[in-house]
Protein backbone atom coordinates (compact mmCIF):
# COMPACT_ATOMS: atom_id res chain seq x y z
CA UNK A 1 0.00 0.00 0.00
CA UNK A 2 1.57 3.59 -0.90
CA UNK A 3 1.37 6.31 1.20
CA UNK A 4 -1.31 7.99 -0.91
CA UNK A 5 -4.01 5.27 -0.07
CA UNK A 6 -7.22 6.43 -1.03
CA UNK A 7 -10.33 5.08 0.59
CA UNK A 8 -12.06 3.41 -1.91
CA UNK A 9 -8.65 1.07 -2.26
CA UNK A 10 -8.80 0.72 1.76
CA UNK A 11 -12.21 -0.07 1.58
CA UNK A 12 -11.53 -3.53 -0.58
CA UNK A 13 -9.17 -4.18 1.57
CA UNK A 14 -11.42 -4.56 4.95
CA UNK A 15 -13.47 -6.86 6.34
CA UNK A 16 -17.46 -6.34 6.32
CA UNK A 17 -17.03 -5.52 10.02
CA UNK A 18 -14.36 -3.49 12.69
CA UNK A 19 -13.20 -1.06 13.67
CA UNK A 20 -11.44 2.31 12.25
CA UNK A 21 -9.40 4.23 14.23
CA UNK A 22 -9.34 8.27 13.00
CA UNK A 23 -6.56 10.62 13.82
CA UNK A 24 -6.01 14.18 14.01
CA UNK A 25 -2.31 14.19 14.17
CA UNK A 26 -0.88 17.82 15.53
CA UNK A 27 2.39 18.82 17.03
CA UNK A 28 1.53 18.19 20.63
CA UNK A 29 -1.12 16.07 20.61
CA UNK A 30 -2.58 12.95 18.56
CA UNK A 31 -6.37 12.99 18.35
CA UNK A 32 -8.18 9.70 18.50
CA UNK A 33 -11.24 8.36 17.19
CA UNK A 34 -13.02 5.30 16.99
CA UNK A 35 -15.82 3.97 15.03
CA UNK A 36 -18.37 1.08 15.70
CA UNK A 37 -17.59 -1.79 14.11
CA UNK A 38 -20.50 -1.70 12.21
CA UNK A 39 -18.71 1.50 10.70
CA UNK A 40 -21.63 3.83 10.96
CA UNK A 41 -20.49 6.19 13.82
CA UNK A 42 -17.31 7.75 14.74
CA UNK A 43 -17.02 8.80 18.29
CA UNK A 44 -14.25 10.69 20.09
CA UNK A 45 -12.47 8.38 22.10
CA UNK A 46 -8.61 9.95 23.70
CA UNK A 47 -5.55 12.38 23.31
CA UNK A 48 -2.31 11.26 22.91
CA UNK A 49 -0.04 14.12 24.26
CA UNK A 50 3.35 13.92 22.12
CA UNK A 51 6.60 13.16 23.29
CA UNK A 52 9.04 11.71 20.82
CA UNK A 53 7.80 9.17 17.52
CA UNK A 54 8.19 5.87 19.58
CA UNK A 55 6.71 6.93 22.57
CA UNK A 56 3.93 8.26 20.35
CA UNK A 57 3.05 5.26 18.18
CA UNK A 58 3.81 2.96 21.13
CA UNK A 59 0.54 4.31 22.57
CA UNK A 60 -1.16 4.56 19.55
CA UNK A 61 -0.74 1.39 18.63
CA UNK A 62 -1.86 -0.36 22.20
CA UNK A 63 -4.57 1.48 21.80
CA UNK A 64 -5.24 0.38 18.27
CA UNK A 65 -4.88 -3.32 19.54
CA UNK A 66 -7.25 -2.59 22.71
CA UNK A 67 -10.05 -2.29 20.22
CA UNK A 68 -9.07 -4.79 17.35
CA UNK A 69 -8.74 -1.81 15.27
CA UNK A 70 -8.71 -3.05 11.62
CA UNK A 71 -7.03 0.22 9.72
CA UNK A 72 -6.50 3.71 10.24
CA UNK A 73 -7.85 7.07 8.88
CA UNK A 74 -5.32 9.98 9.23
CA UNK A 75 -6.23 13.39 8.84
CA UNK A 76 -4.23 14.97 6.46
CA UNK A 77 -3.76 18.75 6.63
CA UNK A 78 -4.13 19.89 3.17
CA UNK A 79 -3.71 23.51 2.42
CA UNK A 80 -7.51 25.47 1.54
CA UNK A 81 -5.96 25.38 -2.49
CA UNK A 82 -5.28 21.66 -1.90
CA UNK A 83 -2.00 21.95 -1.75
CA UNK A 84 0.76 20.07 1.03
CA UNK A 85 2.05 22.25 2.75
CA UNK A 86 4.53 21.12 6.09
CA UNK A 87 2.08 19.99 8.09
CA UNK A 88 0.51 17.23 5.73
CA UNK A 89 4.34 16.03 5.23
CA UNK A 90 5.06 16.11 8.59
CA UNK A 91 1.50 13.58 9.08
CA UNK A 92 2.96 11.70 5.76
CA UNK A 93 6.80 11.11 7.61
CA UNK A 94 4.93 9.84 11.03
CA UNK A 95 3.09 7.36 8.81
CA UNK A 96 6.11 6.13 6.43
CA UNK A 97 7.50 5.64 9.92
CA UNK A 98 4.31 3.79 11.35
CA UNK A 99 4.03 1.67 8.65
CA UNK A 100 7.42 -0.20 9.92
CA UNK A 101 5.79 -0.99 13.02
CA UNK A 102 2.59 -2.40 12.48
CA UNK A 103 0.63 -4.01 9.51
CA UNK A 104 -2.30 -2.29 9.52
CA UNK A 105 -3.81 -0.24 6.74
CA UNK A 106 -4.66 2.93 6.50
CA UNK A 107 -5.75 5.68 4.66
CA UNK A 108 -5.94 9.83 4.62
CA UNK A 109 -8.66 11.72 4.42
CA UNK A 110 -8.60 15.36 4.12
CA UNK A 111 -9.23 17.62 7.21
CA UNK A 112 -9.51 20.85 6.37
CA UNK A 113 -11.64 23.33 8.83
CA UNK A 114 -12.20 19.94 11.07
CA UNK A 115 -10.56 21.68 13.64
CA UNK A 116 -12.63 24.83 12.70
CA UNK A 117 -15.84 23.18 12.54
CA UNK A 118 -15.28 20.92 16.09
CA UNK A 119 -14.59 24.65 17.37
CA UNK A 120 -17.22 26.26 16.27
CA UNK A 121 -19.65 23.38 17.81
CA UNK A 122 -18.41 23.77 21.03
CA UNK A 123 -18.70 27.08 21.32
CA UNK A 124 -22.55 26.86 20.02
CA UNK A 125 -23.01 24.37 23.18
CA UNK A 126 -21.23 26.98 25.55
CA UNK A 127 -18.25 24.75 26.66
CA UNK A 128 -15.15 26.75 28.45
CA UNK A 129 -12.25 27.64 26.75
CA UNK A 130 -10.42 24.63 29.13
CA UNK A 131 -13.01 22.61 28.13
CA UNK A 132 -12.60 22.92 23.89
CA UNK A 133 -8.66 21.98 24.34
CA UNK A 134 -9.54 19.56 26.53
CA UNK A 135 -11.70 17.52 23.94
CA UNK A 136 -11.14 19.87 20.76
CA UNK A 137 -8.20 17.05 19.57
CA UNK A 138 -10.23 13.68 19.74
CA UNK A 139 -13.46 15.70 18.28
CA UNK A 140 -11.37 16.67 15.17
CA UNK A 141 -10.26 12.60 14.82
CA UNK A 142 -14.38 12.08 15.32
CA UNK A 143 -15.39 14.70 12.54
CA UNK A 144 -12.12 13.21 10.60
CA UNK A 145 -13.67 9.07 11.03
CA UNK A 146 -16.98 10.30 10.54
CA UNK A 147 -16.45 11.89 6.94
CA UNK A 148 -14.68 9.04 6.06
CA UNK A 149 -17.34 6.31 7.51
CA UNK A 150 -19.77 8.24 5.32
CA UNK A 151 -17.49 8.23 2.44
CA UNK A 152 -17.22 4.75 2.79
CA UNK A 153 -21.08 3.91 2.90
CA UNK A 154 -21.46 5.44 -0.39
CA UNK A 155 -18.58 3.28 -1.65
CA UNK A 156 -20.89 0.04 -1.20
CA UNK A 157 -22.19 -1.63 -3.60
Amino acid sequence: MTLDTPLDKLAAELPPRGRLMGLDLGTKTIGLALSDVERRLASPLDTIRRVKFSQDAEALLKRAAEFEVQALVFGLPLNMDGTEGPRAQATRAFMRNLRKLTPLPFAFWDERLSTAAVTRELIAQDASRARRAEVVDRMAAAYILQGALDRLRRLKP
